[in-house]
């Protein structure tokens, strides 16, 4: 095998996520601050807590890129130009941009920093990518549209430090490389500046203009028809492709997820990628565990995307808008306190003599009863019903501090 192993790219929504890609196999992880990224209903860092998740994550040898890829307008360019000034001081690794005139900033303000162009520039052919190198970026992020052949041919036409990031997992755009405009036009919500509705995802009707009010609907089933509604993306069947087409970050979409999710998405990758660097046989071997896993989080349907060719019918969602969800998320095990009990920020409902999983970073589940659930001042109770509540809690089988905790089932 003739390159490198290729960087496993996690996002995180909040502090307490990037460290769950941090622990659970991220060798980056890309965060957005409070303004100027593309997530604006995520729950993004403050300055501080950024600057907190990039000593966390340096010091165990991971790298932290900030997202600053909105298409911006003549408001928004003092703040960026504010907001680089700040960023130059805490140190990530890169600034991820779409936009030119924010790209030229950058170069102004934090110069050191490296800048990887967003998948937002819509970036389909090796002569954007040149382009974009002789400007002075470090990477570019490919579009969703383009096949491993395409990135095959990009990777012989550029040089060789110039770097190829690629999604492989999460959520698909309807529109191309996600310059949607549905979202401005039926709420005023900009998606190109970080407030997308996901109008795609609703459901919808046919009206005649002759006869204006008259819905008519487009049934595929009883709930309607979905028209703009993608299925998921999702390699992890088809690793020896993509860790030979020259990529050099593997980068997974959700940075509105949840720590379960992160934690799922990247341990089962993280294995993928060592195994078949171990060797390809070993990764075949491993193939059944990796899709019991990977569906364990929230998902929708999957698909290989553009990835073998333009997609056909197949990777929409006709019938519904809602997701898959075989495991429900309780919490992080916090400290260990006395007579073998825990404390655990509940995150979902569970109950005394239930059974829920240990999810550990190595990759092992333990299936554990819940034994003891009390609360902060050490009284009994039959259930932890109430999201965010603080609590301790005995297992028969004690988790480390931070392990995932989880469950089958669907929450209500």
């Amino acid at each position: 095998m003739n390159r490198k192993k290729p960087e496993l790219l996690i996002p995180a929504s909040s502090l307490e996520v990037l460290k769950t890609a941090v622990r659970y196999g991220a060798d980056a992880v890309y965060i957005g601050g409070e303004a100027f990224g593309l997530r604006a209903k995520a729950k993004n860092f403050s300055m501080e807590e950024m600057a907190e998740g990039i000593r966390f994550a340096h010091e165990r040898g991971v790298k932290v890129y900030v997202t600053a890829n909105i298409l911006a307008h003549n408001e928004d360019l003092p703040g960026v130009r504010r907001y680089f000034r700040e960023l130059r001081e805490i140190g990530p690794d890169a600034l991820i941009i779409s936009d030119p005139g924010v790209f030229a900033i950058a170069k102004e303000e934090a110069p050191e920093l490296e800048r990887h162009i967003s998948t937002q520039a819509n970036n389909t052919n090796y002569g954007t990518y040149l382009f974009w190198y002789g400007q002075g970026a470090k990477r570019v992020v490919s579009a969703r549209e383009l096949s491993l052949e395409e990135i095959k041919e990009i990777r012989e036409h550029i040089p060789d430090d110039l770097e190829i990031e690629t999604f492989i997992h999460g959520a698909m755009c309807i529109s191309y490389s996600g310059r949607c405009l549905l979202s401005n036009y039926f709420t005023g919500r900009d998606a190109n500046r970080g407030a997308c509705t996901h109008p795609c995802r609703w459901k919808y009707a046919v009206m005649e203009e002759s006869r204006p009010g008259e819905y008519l609907p487009v049934y595929e089933n009883e709930r309607g028809t979905f028209l703009f509604n993608s299925k998921d993306l999702c390699m992890i069947e088809h690793m020896p492709d993509v860790l030979t087409a020259g990529i050099d970050s593997l980068k997974i979409e959700g940075r509105m997820k949840t720590a379960l999710y992160v934690a799922t998405v990247a341990r089962t990758y993280r294995r993928a990628i060592d195994d078949y660097f171990e060797s390809e046989e070993t990764y075949r071997k491993n193939l059944d565990w990796y899709r019991a896993e990977i569906g364990k989080c929230t998902t929708r349907q999957f698909t290989t995307g553009f990835f073998y060719g333009k997609p056909g019918s197949d990777t929409q969602i006709y019938d519904n808008s809602t997701y898959n969800q075989e495991y429900i998320y309780l919490g992080i095990a916090g400290e260990l306190l006395s007579d073998g009990r825990f404390s655990l920020e509940q995150k979902n409902k569970f109950s005394v003599g239930e059974t829920i999983e240990i999810m550990k970073p190595s990759g092992e589940n333990i299936e554990t009863l819940v034994e003891g659930i009390f609360d902060e001042e050490g009284n009994s109770q039959e259930s932890a019903p109430h999201a965010r509540q603080r609590l301790q809690i005995k297992l028969s089988h004690s988790p480390e501090k931070y392990d995932i905790l989880r469950k089958k089932g669907v929450s209500a």
